[in-house]
């Protein structure tokens, strides 16, 4: 640790750390994976047979875009405790095909990804990342790739020649948003690049899935650094801390389960999402590993926790009057448990007073948002795993400004509160 400096800007500088060398949700994945395999978790492929055995660490992973990790205590168990986050975020996808050369210059196909900030992704460098198919020997091999150098830039329309822009602007993706990528009798083209990132021939390139990375770095501010801004704040932050408090808590009781899912930006609604069967078929196999009866398991679920965690809207400095009149979380005030008469959050009563006991036992303070009585509000991946794994599952996130900007802020003290409230959940 630098010197002066708090265990909570050490904190935030390793979160800072993950997001930069987490350009792509395969990245953040294929890192966290790394980690529990480092910390001697047993690697499971979901194409083989399982052995489990009591008193080992395991991790699997679909679509290299989502992880499980899970440890099996030694002795008997009753339940299961479980904590939930996503890998994805929004961005800009690169299409098929992706070269525009109408003009002078030579601009990429992109279509939107996830609900962003449109206007926060103009006039900053950009960079590519993600993964690549690559035939290798006969066979098709998945390769990631981030470029790191700024090879894009979307450029905004002068406002002479847009004097309404700032009364307000419906942007367009194929019209406005689509990125400069260089001149059209450039030296090299763009696949020409993704097939030299993947040391690779352009031929024995069968399939993609790229997108846009923000190049602008992370950092922690303020006169007593009391904030941290970064792209991909909103899930990777809770990622981060899920995955930390996860690795610190003694696991001694129950069957212990860290989940990071993709694609929860458009919907869950893929192989590798909280809606798919990821969750519950892991459960399936390692109980069944564990010889224990479909009935024992589905007694183990009605007595099991999940937190669901995915960040949450602090107050805004400039829009108070757009948040709900008492339930207001700010930064640095603590972890905010979500409520939604709608159910787009699946918190009740009990899970809610669940999680506020760990919480006071933990020493860690909590916050409550609902959103405005006429407003809808979002969504997450809490109430939608729940029907594929209906365990008690209370909804949290850490409080944050502008999310969905390429450029989000969050407060320094509240990753820690996750880590340790984490922790605590695993002990």
């Amino acid at each position: 640790m630098a010197e002066n400096e708090t265990v909570f800007e050490e904190i935030s500088r390793d979160l800072l750390h993950f997001i930069s060398k987490s350009p792509s949700p395969f990245h953040a994945a294929r890192g966290i994976k790394a980690a529990f395999v480092y910390d001697r978790a047993i690697e499971l492929r979901e194409e083989d047979d399982w052995e489990i055995e009591p008193g080992h660490k395991y991790v699997v992973t679909r679509n290299g875009s989502a992880v499980i990790a899970f440890t099996i205590p030694e002795g008997a168990v009753r339940d299961f405790r479980i904590i939930a986050a996503h890998s994805d975020f929004p961005t800009f996808r690169i299409k098929e095909n992706p070269e525009i050369c109408d003009g002078p210059y030579v601009r990429l196909n992109v279509e939107q990804y996830g609900g962003m900030i449109m206007s926060t992704w103009m006039d900053r460098p950009l960079t590519v990342a993600g993964r690549v198919i690559v035939k290798e020997n006969g066979h098709l091999v998945p390769k990631l790739i981030a470029a790191g150098r700024p090879l894009l830039v979307i450029p905004s329309l002068a406002i002479h020649m847009n004097r309404e822009v700032n009364q307000g602007y419906a942007w367009n993706v194929q019209k406005d948003l689509l990125p400069l990528y260089g001149m059209k009798d450039g030296p090299i083209s763009f696949m020409d690049v993704i097939t030299a990132e993947a040391k690779c021939k352009k031929e024995d390139i069968y399939g993609h899935d790229l997108s846009l990375v923000s190049l602008v770095p992370g950092t922690i501010w303020g006169t007593d650094n009391s904030f941290v801004s970064s792209p991909r704040l909103d899930d990777l932050q809770c990622a981060f801390a899920a995955f930390r408090g996860y690795t610190m808590g003694k696991k001694e009781k129950h069957i212990s389960v860290f989940a990071l899912f993709d694609n929860e930006e458009v919907g869950s609604g893929t192989r590798q999402g909280a809606g798919s069967t990821f969750l519950a078929d892991t459960l399936v196999r390692l109980t069944a590993a564990l010889h224990i009866p479909q009935e024992k398991l589905l007694a183990m679920l009605s007595r099991s926790f999940m937190i669901s965690a995915d960040n949450a809207h602090a107050v805004h400095p400039n829009y108070a009057s757009e948040s709900d009149p008492v339930n207001r979380p700010v930064l640095n005030g603590g972890i905010v448990i979500k409520f939604n008469a709608q159910q787009k959050y699946c918190t009740d009563g009990w899970t809610a007073a669940f999680f506020r006991n760990l919480c006071e036992e933990a020493d860690v303070p909590v916050q409550v948002f609902t959103n405005r009585s006429d407003r809808l509000g979002g969504s997450t991946l809490g109430n939608i795993s729940i029907t594929k794994v209906a365990v008690p599952t209370v909804d949290i996130g850490l409080p944050q400004l502008a999310m969905h900007s390429s450029y989000e802020t969050a407060g320094v003290l509240d990753t820690a509160y996750l880590v340790t409230a984490a922790a605590r959940f695993f002990e």
